[in-house]
């Protein structure tokens, strides 16, 4: 199985969004050091808990400080800009950082209503355009427009000598067709949806189309999980990110002791239990066991983990239990 790493960069209620950054990027170093496949910083605007606004720039500063794991975009939200544009970001990274970057490719707003109409005239005109924006994206990226394609003189420079590789997220049947089409991996936001993950992601595999000759279909699922040294400690560490979810003013992540405090509703209750069942929660050997069912249900070799705690040590912390569970190098060492 390989293991990787989905950062929103949460800001804890004791940070400010430069701790958080700055955290992202020990994160990152800490994945590359236990062996973590990618790294990818996810896109989200005008929320006070996170620092991802601008995950291309960030990608940027911690390129520098890594020199082996894969960094990308998850998911640069393709509506808001210009398929030639992404791809100039893209392959200056990849120019920077060669044989290293990944492009996530998303269609979700990222935020409310009124960021959407700050970031872009007519979001749901790019929404509409996704398909087409997609198939320009990836000419640019592999430097391949078609003679009679009106961009066909242009190349998003500086060109690097390997293509940064893009991927589409979804979690939908349409994400999962429009990825296979397009002969892209697919990363499905297990995490974010109720949708039949598994089916979808077979849906895929079923359809996809080479885009070059060998290319092969190729996909991961993203799911939420907390590890820690006993089941109790894991879900007190959970509920910081759990009461983030559910309040109504997102604030910055609570710790422990606020979360515990905060009053519930009926609702809320509700909520928390249907959260928890999209989650992976518990010591090391129970998440090792519930993320092999996740990697056999999906027929995939690669998860995705996103994590968000009060405590960056325990954020660490609870990816190094992890790695030295489930990666061999990392049980050798343990």
């Amino acid at each position: 199985m390989k293991l990787s790493i989905l950062d929103q960069s949460p800001i804890s209620s004791n940070q400010s969004a430069q701790d958080a950054l700055i955290e992202s990027m020990k994160l990152a170093q800490a994945g590359e050091r236990l062996g973590y496949n990618r790294y990818w910083m996810a896109e989200h605007h005008d929320l006070p808990g996170l620092a991802c606004s601008a995950p291309e720039v960030v990608l940027g500063f911690i390129g520098a400080h890594t020199s082996r794991i894969r960094l990308g975009t998850g998911a640069v939200l393709l509506p808001y800009y210009k398929p030639f544009k992404v791809a100039e970001i893209h392959h200056t990274l990849g120019t920077l950082f060669p044989g290293r970057i990944d492009v996530g490719i998303g269609r979700a707003p990222g935020g409310s209503a009124e960021a959407s109409n700050a970031l872009s005239s007519n979001f749901l005109e790019g929404v509409w355009n996704m398909p087409k924006a997609v198939k320009d994206l990836v000419a640019f990226l592999d430097d391949a427009y078609q003679t009679e394609n009106e961009h066909a003189s242009l190349s998003a420079s500086p060109v690097p000598l390997e293509a940064p590789v893009p991927w589409l997220l979804g979690t939908s049947k349409k994400s999962a067709a429009l990825a296979a089409e397009n002969g892209l991996a697919y990363a499905f936001g297990h995490f974010m949806t109720d949708e039949d993950g598994p089916a979808i992601v077979k849906s895929y595999r079923k359809a996809f189309k080479e885009r070059e000759k060998g290319h092969q279909a190729q996909s991961l699922a993203a799911v939420s999980a907390v590890c820690a040294e006993t089941d109790e400690e894991a879900e007190d560490l959970a509920l910081s990110s759990i009461i983030w979810a559910i309040q109504k003013n997102k604030g910055r992540l609570p710790s422990v002791e606020e979360a515990k405090s905060y009053p519930l509703s009926k609702e809320d209750e509700f909520a928390i239990e249907k959260m928890k069942t999209k989650m992976i929660i518990g010591n090391p050997g129970k998440v090792k066991a519930q993320l092999e069912d996740l990697k056999r249900n999906y027929q995939t070799d690669e998860i995705m983990i996103v994590t968000n705690v009060y405590s960056p040590e325990d954020r660490r912390k609870s990816y190094e239990l992890i790695a030295k569970e489930v990666l061999p190098a990392n049980r050798k060492n343990a």
